[in-house]
């Protein structure tokens, strides 16, 4: 933190679980903060070591301290349709943890595939019960690859309205409670499938598959992004 919070034009939101975390963060110069409950019982206890309500208890506290500070605070929900424990997950379930982070003032949910299980028929279903709780411009998606579906699960919660979506460079991620689960679906995809039908992004790709190819090379693990693999292809011809 002490590193990138002095960048300016970027949002550089810190995960905080409850108030001591939220504290520390707001310590080393955070200016965004983020909470995360689960739809899965089972997935909470494992991944933050209490239960969804007691997880919600946690939440209130950090956002009433930042409100007090005008610190904007982001939502997340994981487990959206499917927990690794429980299996598939009840779409009411989903809207309800999303309308509770969303009346605690959070300006932004985001509805999080953990184990990459969704598909465009068991996303939409979760997406229209979280619609009728939460405002369209609230939402967010959040799709793991897992299955190779995210792409798909993208483009049907856009035409659904929904105009934000989390990747990660490279498709790095993952979560050590989902087992088997892969990383976030790759930014370098969702950007070439967004400049395929049209939607502007004000990414630039070249320089995207830069940032990827660097970590990827720090980091010592190949990228899971198709598309830049396809390229590097493309360029070692």
């Amino acid at each position: 933190m002490q590193a990138v919070h002095n960048l300016r034009g970027v949002r550089l939101p810190v995960l905080t679980p409850n108030l001591k975390g939220f504290e520390a963060a707001i310590a080393s110069g955070a200016r965004e903060v983020a909470i995360f409950a689960s739809a899965s019982e089972s997935f909470s206890k494992s991944n933050i070591n209490c239960s969804i309500e007691d997880s919600l208890i946690r939440f209130q506290a950090v956002t009433r301290a930042a409100k007090q500070l005008s610190v904007p605070v982001r939502g997340y929900v994981s487990c959206v349709v499917g927990c690794p424990v429980e299996g598939p997950i009840s779409p009411s379930k989903v809207a309800y943890v999303a309308k509770e982070l969303y009346d605690m003032g959070c300006f932004e949910i985001s509805l999080g595939d953990t184990i990459g299980v969704g598909t465009p028929g068991t996303v939409v279903p979760m997406l229209l019960a979280v619609m009728a709780v939460v405002p369209i411009e609230k939402l967010a998606v959040h799709f793991h690859d897992t299955y190779g579906q995210s792409l798909p699960n993208i483009l049907v919660s856009l035409q659904m309205g929904i105009s934000a979506v989390d990747s990660s460079v490279a498709g790095l991620g993952g979560c050590p409670y989902a087992k088997g689960a892969s990383g976030n679906v790759a930014t370098e995809d969702v950007v070439y499938m967004l400049n395929g039908i049209g939607v502007k992004t004000n990414v630039d790709l070249s320089k995207l598959m830069l940032a990827g190819h660097f970590i990827t090379n720090h980091l010592g693990r190949p990228s899971t992004s198709k598309t830049a693999i396809a390229f590097s292809n493309i360029l070692s011809y």
